[in-house]
């Protein structure tokens, strides 16, 4: 009983620490996911006289857990875009990895896609 006592706080404490780790991991493939998504949309929609603001909405459409106000989306170049130019769309995102209200780690989570327009 002494011996679970002794241990169970740092048990706690680890799967706390993997949960968050796992919290920031899942916003990271979200980001990727978005930024993806946001290229893809780019490059078959190069007609639109909207485009740019056509990728930041499907960026922030892809995403489903994300608080969408604190993304940063960039379309680079910026249109009009032509056939077999390259389009980057960088997606950026805060984080934080807190234990017990105490901040472990924190940055910006930044995923970056360049594809060619058809």
């Amino acid at each position: 009983m002494v011996e679970f006592a002794l241990v169970m706080p740092v048990l706690f404490l680890l799967l706390i620490a993997i949960f968050q780790f796992g919290q920031a991991f899942t916003d990271y493939i979200q980001v990727t996911n978005a930024a993806r998504d946001g290229a893809r949309k780019a490059i078959v929609s190069r007609s639109d006289a909207n485009g740019v603001t056509t990728v930041q909405n499907t960026v922030k459409a892809s995403v489903w857990s994300l608080n969408k106000s604190n993304m940063g989306i960039t379309v680079s170049p910026s249109q009009p875009w032509t056939a077999g130019q390259s389009v980057t769309v960088t997606v950026t995102y805060p984080y934080s990895i807190s234990i017990m209200g105490v901040v472990v780690g924190s940055g910006t989570l930044t995923s970056t896609t360049t594809q060619r327009i058809e």
